[in-house]
């Protein structure tokens, strides 16, 4: 059913401009466009926005029978769903033979959307105007930058100030006199913003031509040498400030991957050394810590924003568990037989591989993360920190606090300590050493399975996820001193720092080559690592 052409002038009779503009849509040609949206966005009408967001996003059609214009969108029989474009009401969806489409080209919709942005600059929202500056900034024209200049007048919010300060300045730069460019510099070499540095670029390129094509004995006047002075200086502040805030970034991210090597090696430092066992399944207790993480979204998959909060402690059951059976199982038996207890542990690592193969398949899991660890926090333009590295970080240093606190400050802290230190003294003073590591055994592998509740918010849950941080925990504890979490912190911060700032140099695969071989050549020197362990027993 087709609304009839004299209803469409009646349900808009309050605005007649924007009827008559819309009314000439059909008829109008790619070269007329331009006009007619011009013409609509003087009207001023509260519809603007979404007439001209839908002639942006291609929903924008009109009806061949009698060319009025709808709105409409392709519904899941096929066929098209019409409103009408002012009024929004909804008519009976119709075939696409019975519509045309509005078309539009590259030129017309860069128009809109700088239309687009000019009409949110009013916005209640600081953070919509936020975002119309910064579509506008790329590329402002006379008419955006005289209406910048008036949001600037009234505008309160200072990133939003500061951000149509910049986007005037880049107009200024492109569109100025000489005067008002030398004072744009000024403006924009304080500001990190891409358009920034692009626009100074291209006028340090523009002198530099120009220069170039002066005949001999010729040279700028004194504003050009005056500008060109400017721009230079700006540019190499900018860059600096670049160099500053790109050094933070790795930072971040060693750090960042310097807390995943913490939680996947903290564990292994405590068993290692109070037991002296070389545990080649520590990889696998973070297997089952992401799979626990997997099991735990498929049971509950509307609480995927809880699901972190319950897959902590279960991670840490689960692996724990699995952690103490393996002790009492096996290990206990071995002892004093170091290569043994090696074989052993790979061994049950090839078998709990292949236990996850058979009941979760060998395909890789996709662990969902929570909507607030989306996103990112922005420092400037050039630097922001992503929420779910920086969750890892703080959530990797409050474990690492709580098992310090847990060894310094409770009874089976003491008895942990005093083992480790001088087993056969511990016995004589009634301390049962066999469940002290049954118990330090559960611990650690619990804390590896936390590890892997945060590697599945990283990676892909597969059989195969532990084997690729096993090497890099044992690296970890064996550089930071075995048994010393001090020296395990240190040295999980140290190593993932280096790899950050190695990988762009020489790559990721030459960047892991270099710290090993440093970490070869360091252990010669210090065989006992950066934070030797104390007591009888270390000898």
């Amino acid at each position: 059913m087709l609304l009839p052409c004299n209803s469409f002038a009646e349900s808009t009779a309050s605005n007649p401009e924007l009827t008559s503009a819309i009314s000439k849509l059909p008829k109008n040609s790619l070269r007329e466009l331009p006009k007619l949206i011009e013409t609509i966005e003087a009207t001023e009408s509260p519809k603007i926005k979404t007439i001209l967001t839908s002639l942006l996003n291609g929903d924008l059609y009109y009806i061949r029978a009698n060319k009025q214009v709808v709105r409409v969108v392709k519904n899941t029989e096929g066929l098209y769903d019409q409103w009408h474009i002012l009024t929004d009401e909804q008519y009976p969806a119709v075939t696409k033979s019975k519509l045309k489409k509005i078309r539009t080209n590259n030129s017309i919709r860069g128009q809109i959307k700088s239309v687009l942005a000019l009409l949110d600059l009013s916005h209640k929202d600081p953070s919509v105007r936020l975002e119309a500056v910064k579509r506008i900034l790329d590329n402002p024209d006379k008419e955006s930058t005289a209406r910048l200049k008036k949001r600037l007048a009234k505008e309160s919010d200072e990133a939003v100030t500061q951000t149509i300060q910049v986007a005037i300045s880049v107009a200024a730069l492109k569109f100025g006199s000489l005067e008002e460019q030398i004072a744009a510099v000024s403006v924009l070499a304080e500001s990190l913003e891409p358009a920034a540095n692009n626009v100074l670029s291209r006028t340090k390129e523009s002198l530099t031509e120009k220069t170039a094509e002066l005949a001999e004995g010729e040279t700028l006047s004194a504003q050009e040498k005056t500008l060109q002075t400017a721009v230079n200086k700006a540019l190499d502040k900018i860059e600096q400030k670049r160099d500053i805030y790109s050094f933070a970034e790795n930072l971040f991210f060693g750090i960042s991957l310097g807390s995943v090597l913490l939680l996947a090696a903290i564990g292994l430092a405590i068993t290692f050394g109070v037991m002296g066992v070389i545990n080649m399944a520590h990889g696998e207790m973070m297997m089952l810590g992401a799979y626990t993480t997997y099991v735990i979204q498929q049971m509950f998959p509307e609480l995927i924003n809880y699901s972190l909060f319950m897959a902590i402690p279960a991670a840490f059951l689960v692996s724990g568990l699995v952690g103490i059976l393996i002790e009492r199982g096996v290990i206990r038996y071995l002892k004093g037989r170091p290569l043994e207890t090696l074989l052993a542990t790979f061994g049950i690592s090839l078998i709990l591989q292949q236990l996850v193969r058979t009941i979760f398949s060998p395909l890789n899991r996709q662990v969902q993360a929570p909507d607030w660890m989306s996103g990112s926090l922005e420092i400037n333009p050039i630097f922001s920190l992503t929420y779910n590295r920086l969750y890892i970080i703080i959530f990797s240093l409050a474990v690492f606090f709580a098992l310090m606190l847990i060894l310094k400050k409770t009874p089976l802290g003491l008895h942990v300590r005093a083992v480790a230190q001088n087993r056969e003294m511990a016995r004589a003073l009634s301390i049962k050493s066999d469940w002290v590591d049954a118990i330090t055994f559960g611990l650690g592998s619990g804390i590896a399975g936390i590890a892997g509740v945060v590697l599945s918010q990283l990676t892909n849950v597969g059989p195969n996820l532990g084997q690729s941080y096993i090497i890099d925990s044992f690296l970890v504890v064996v550089f930071g001193g075995v048994g010393n979490l001090w020296g395990t912190l240190v040295a999980a911060m140290s190593l993932g720092s280096m790899n950050k700032f190695l990988e762009p140099l020489t790559g990721s695969v030459l960047a892991n080559i270099i710290v090993l071989v440093g970490l070869v050549l360091f252990i010669q020197k210090r065989p006992k690592g950066l934070f030797p362990q104390k007591g009888r027993s270390a000898d």
